[in-house]
């Protein structure tokens, strides 16, 4: 799938003491326009799994093209996340992450196990976009979109 090139997001929410988690994610997609529904999925071995399924809601911080370092530290295990970003709570109590090309922020609709995987499927509550490029992955690299793409 790495020569599938995809936007890279972090997803986040809050665990039951209100902490905040987070993952890098590339496994994101649009389900419907109405309602107004997004996916992505995380492996069963990730450690913050079952958070994640046990969750009420999330946001999905769409990363922007200079966010690779955001990238990194997010798909790092055992790294303090939060303290080496900037980032705030949103009004929903979500962690939204600063300089992001958009923020979904969702309640979950459903989720659904397939494989190794669970698939997290969210309604969308609010939208923040910038008018920036986002990050992209490609063959286990990160880039913005080259300007030639536009041309």
């Amino acid at each position: 799938m790495g020569n599938y090139p995809t936007g890279v997001t972090v997803v986040t929410t809050v665990d039951e003491n209100n902490q905040p988690l987070g993952l890098t994610v590339n496994s994101f997609a649009s389900v419907s326009i109405d309602p107004l529904l997004i996916l992505w999925s995380i492996d069963k071995r990730v450690g913050t799994y079952e958070t994640f399924c046990k969750t009420e809601k999330f946001a999905v911080n769409i990363l922007a093209g200079d966010q690779s370092d955001v990238c990194s530290l997010f798909a790092t295990k055992g790294a303090d996340r939060f303290s080496k970003c900037e980032w705030k709570l949103s009004e929903n109590n979500l962690p939204i992450i600063s300089g992001a090309a958009g923020v979904f922020q969702c309640k979950t609709f459903k989720t659904i196990e397939a494989g190794d995987h669970m698939i997290l499927i969210g309604e969308v509550t609010d939208i923040q976009s910038a008018n920036t490029d986002p990050l992209l992955y490609h063959r286990r690299k990160f880039g913005k979109i080259p300007e030639q793409f536009y041309l």
